[in-house]
Parts: C-alpha cells; structure tokens; sequence
C-alpha cells in the first residue's frame, strides 16, 4: 500500500531521518536534516518521533496527493508558500490530505528548506540504521536519490489518533540570521587574536555555491598563523574549517567524515538549522559564545520539543496577496464564506 505520490518535485527534495549516526569513524556521512529543529518540529506535532524519516524539500518546491486513505501531515521550516488544493496554509502547520488532494509547496519569502512530515513517519528501508539520504553515494532515502514525478512513497501506521490541525505555534522558529553563535576551536590557537577579532567581526556574505555538504562564506579573508593544513581529524556539523585561500567554509549536514583545514570555530547545534536557512547573498556575523551558554540554549530546545506542541485552529479562510491582487474589488464585492468566489453587485 502506498502513502504519497509525487506529483512534481524540483532539485533537492529528499527523505531525512535523524541522520545516520555512528558509522562516521567509517567514512560514512551523518547526512540528515539541514535544519534539524524544523525537522523535529514537524514530526513531533504529529506525535512522531523526532527523527522520523520526513520530506526535504528545497526552494524548488514539491507537488504531492494521497492515494488510498487521508493522511495527516505537517509542514514546518523556513516561510514557504503553502497551499492545499488551492486554500492556503500557514507556513508552520498540521492539516489532513485527503486522497487524490493536491498539496503545493514553494519557496516563500524566506528560508531555504523546508519539511513535510506525516503521521507515522515515511516508511523507506533503513541503510545503516538510518532512512537518510545522501546523494553522493547514492544511499538511503529512495534510492538514495532526489524524489522526482511519479515516485511513490509508502507511510507507516499513524502513530495515534485525535491529532489536532491548525498552524503551529512555534516562536523558535523564528530565528533572524543575522548572528550566528559559535564556540571558538578546536584549532583557533592557528590564527592570531587581530584574526579571530577579523572573523567575528565579518561580515560575511552566504554564497551561490553552498549546497548541502557546506556552506561557503564571502568576505574578509583571513591568514594564518600556523599554516592552513592540520593531521586531518574528525570533523561535525558546523564545523568552520579555513582552507589556504583565507575565505572560511562551513561543513554542514552532507559533510565529509574528516577535514585537514585549521577549523577557526564550530558552529553551535541550536544555530545550525538558523544558518542553513539564509540565502545566498544574505549577510551573517558570528558571535562567540561559552560551552555553558550553546548548552543552555541546548536544553532550552530540547525542552520546547519534549513539551506539547501547541497547535491553533484556523478560524477563518486565508488568500495569497497574489490571488487577492488578481481581484477586481471595485464596484462589488466578495463573500469569502461561499465555496466559490464570484463578484457581486454591491448590495443597494
């Protein structure tokens, strides 16, 4: 039995899990969500586990139905255009598709990636443990490959029932890219203070060429004090490394299991997914942070996710500015309560 099909679905719509832990010693990649806390928030708004295998979907959009039975979704990340057989969603939300519905997502005004989760979770077989995909070598996921037009996708059982639907109420993610916090190392001591002073300082402008392997910063660039190659060691997600050319990069979810560039600073995990939505030629700073303040801000996650999700209920029908700008609203009027819109004469 079948879950989902894919009706339409540019470049980088993927299925990530949690990520493959525990084999990187191995060379084997994490891969995983770019954004781990939309990721979470996703599933757990429909009672799944927070690493359940959800849908990656990047500014290319996804077009998507049910086919046997209703399924229950929630969409969560960064302020995509959201629409459900042409009523329009909230960006962060939980809603029922019905089948043969066609549910649209597409880049919105901000944020680069975004999930959709369902009820149960998307049932593909694990590899290593894990149902994430990485493309480079082709593993997990659906073939370990980008979903495209006519895929189909099992779901496992619906976790629960009574799931409420609505928008989302989650003020973490709205998360501003401005600052970015990090912890300074593990090799900071290669670059003198007037560097490190020049790296928090920036600022630094998000590149074209970033994807989900890393994230390429433009800006200042920086010298080193001790040389720029360093015994390769193991490297994790927000890892800053600073090859020879002085421009640093940041090694994000696809990254690889160890690096031999000085890595200036890391990251802090809280951020990562605040980073991972910026768009290329947004302008970011990094702020230095204490181990004691990235795990306060860790537990303060942790504990919003193992917290119940509050969900409100929509009250009223919601219009994109496009289709209410596609109105004539002159000399008559609308009622928004009918099933289908037409103009009428105004009332005399």
């Amino acid at each position: 039995m079948t879950g989902l099909r894919v009706l339409a679905a540019g470049p980088g719509v993927t299925i990530q899990d949690g990520g493959r832990h525990g084999s990187l010693r191995y060379g084997v990649t994490v891969a995983g969500p770019m954004d781990p806390l939309a990721h979470a928030l996703a599933n757990r708004a429909l009672g799944n586990e927070p690493d359940a295998a959800a849908i990656e979907i990047s500014l290319g959009g996804i077009e998507i139905t049910a086919e046997d039975r209703p399924l229950t979704f929630a969409v969560a990340g960064g302020a995509f255009q959201i629409t459900l057989d042409g009523q329009v969603l909230p960006g962060a939300c939980v809603a029922s598709l019905e089948p043969g519905a066609t549910l649209k997502l597409r880049a919105g005004p901000a944020g680069v990636w975004c999930y959709l989760a369902v009820c149960g979770g998307i049932d593909v077989p694990p590899v290593l443990g894990s149902r994430a995909t990485h493309g480079r070598t082709r593993m997990g996921g659906l073939e370990g490959r980008m979903l495209q037009a006519g895929d189909r996708l099992r779901t496992a059982a619906p976790a629960g029932t009574g799931i409420a639907t609505g928008a989302i109420l989650a003020p973490l993610l709205e998360r501003p890219p401005e600052a970015i916090r990090v912890l300074l190392g593990p090799q900071h001591d290669y670059f003198a203070a007037d560097q490190i002073e020049a790296f928090l300082t920036g600022p630094w402008t998000i590149s074209i060429r970033g994807d989900r392997m890393a994230c390429f910063l433009e800006g200042p660039k920086l010298t080193h004090r001790l040389g720029f190659n360093i015994p390769s060691d193991g490297v994790a997600m927000g890892a800053i490394q600073v090859p020879g050319e002085g421009l640093p990069i940041v090694l994000m979810a696809d990254r690889q299991s160890t690096g031999g560039y000085p890595k200036i600073a890391t990251v802090i995990g809280v951020d990562l997914g605040r980073l991972a939505q910026a768009r290329p030629a947004t302008q970011i700073r990094f702020q230095a942070v204490s181990h004691a303040q990235a795990v306060q801000a860790l537990a303060e996650e942790r504990a919003f996710l193992a917290g119940a999700i509050l969900v409100e209920p929509l009250t009223r029908r919601t219009f994109s500015s496009d289709f209410l700008l596609g109105l004539t609203l002159v000399d008559g009027w609308i009622d928004a309560l009918r099933p289908c819109l037409e103009l009428k004469p105004p009332p005399r």
